[in-house]
């Protein structure tokens, strides 16, 4: 109950900053980590903590590839990390997949919703049909940047997990 209550509150938080700055900051992590990490160690004992640190090292790694790729930021992966942290392995496990659910249909939103959508579907086609010739086509880059903040579908991904049944 205490670690659903954190959660929901640092998902909240997380989600405000993120969606106005952009930014997960350590000042909301770091505090709530080691929170998780000692009342997992006081309610359970060693294997309590022991639970908490393998969600925790789970939540890191499922993040950490494209992280080391530049695709996302260290802010989204430590606040999974923390997911992990807080409610253990197979919680983050599941969340991850909803997690990733939601980040495809904010990245189809984002797209859809853009100004130079029309232009992004004609290129698209451009190098659709030049690979069918073969051809060769140079991308432009403002194409293929759009970003958007991960961690609404991070914290969307942990509390559609936490409302699901059983957990």
């Amino acid at each position: 109950m205490w670690t659903d209550l954190i959660l929901l509150m640092v998902i909240g938080i997380c989600v405000v900053t993120d969606l106005k700055k952009r930014m997960i900051y350590n000042k909301v992590i770091f505090p709530a980590l080691l929170v998780a990490f000692g009342l997992h160690a006081a309610l359970e004992g060693w294997s309590g903590l022991g639970q908490s640190l393998l969600g925790f090292t789970v939540g890191l790694c499922i993040l950490l590839i494209p992280y080391l790729l530049g695709g996302m930021g260290a802010g989204d992966v430590k606040l999974l990390a923390l997911v992990g942290a807080l409610k253990g392995t197979w919680f983050v496990l599941a969340a991850s997949v909803y997690m990733a659910l939601l980040g495809a249909l904010i990245a189809v939103a984002v797209v859809l919703f853009q100004r130079d959508f029309r232009q992004r579907i004609q290129f698209l086609l451009y190098v659709l049909i030049g690979i069918r010739y073969g051809l060769q086509i140079q991308w432009k880059e403002h194409f293929t940047s759009g970003t958007y903040p991960y961690g609404v579908a991070i914290a969307g991904g942990a509390a559609l997990c936490l409302f699901q049944k059983g957990w």
